[in-house]
């Protein structure tokens, strides 16, 4: 029975031999399109993937160069900031060491009596150290130094240092009622506080002998230990 099977299949072959050669091109057809789908497919794979690692270098490359670039600019403005610093308060050690040549001038004009018969060739001498001082506090104002105005202005640890207290109670407490010493400033940095003397409300007859009384206290229990 099984010879019989074989015997008609021989006998289909030799008897269609142009179709079963056909469809062996088209099986071998369909295997190499296979074939070529698979490698075309691993083939965009692979371009795919590096494509993303391509784009993941390409952003990282951006980042550090808008890194680069703003670190660039923050070292730009530095370098800026620093150039005006230098030119404004590069002479802030010579300004400060020519204010006391100035105040000297200065209290040796408001020293002399107003009322004295001066010679001619003294008020000349006197008119003349007034115009030196007036030339030498309009050059100081060119280069940025300008004096604190500080009387009657209420105390600022800022500008000001505190040399005494003074008992008045025609202004508020606090207030800066005598300038011992000018101050001033360089470009609104301060270059040399001013010397004052501030306000206090004035002690009462009470708070006086409250005081005396406490003195007193102190000193008989000093006593009483030695």
């Amino acid at each position: 029975m099984v010879e019989k099977k074989e015997e008609d299949k021989k006998e289909d072959i030799l008897e269609n031999p142009s179709e079963n050669i056909e469809n062996d091109k088209e099986n071998e057809e369909s295997a190499y399109k296979n074939q070529e789908d698979n490698h075309s497919d691993e083939t965009n794979e692979k371009e795919s993937a590096e494509e993303n690692i391509l784009e993941k270098e390409i952003e990282t490359l951006k980042e550090e160069k808008i890194r680069l670039l703003a670190e660039m600019e923050n070292l730009r403005k530095r370098f800026e900031r620093e150039k005006v610093e230098t030119i404004k308060f590069g002479s802030i050690n010579l300004a400060r060491d020519i204010l006391s040549p100035g105040d000297n001038l200065e209290r040796a004009l408001e020293a002399l009596p107003d009322d004295e018969n001066y010679s001619e060739s003294i008020k000349n001498l006197i008119d003349g150290l007034k115009m030196v001082l007036k030339e030498y506090k309009n050059t100081l104002e060119k280069h940025g130094v300008k004096k604190i105005e500080s009387l009657n202005k209420k105390f600022d640890h800022n500008f000001h240092q505190a040399m005494m207290e003074i008992e008045n109670k025609d202004v508020e407490e606090g207030t800066v009622v005598q300038e011992v010493q000018s101050g001033y400033t360089m470009h609104d940095r301060l270059l040399r506080a001013a010397m004052v003397g501030v306000a206090k409300k004035p002690t009462t007859k009470t708070e006086e002998s409250k005081e005396e009384k406490d003195e007193d206290g102190a000193e008989n229990d000093n006593e009483k230990t030695s």
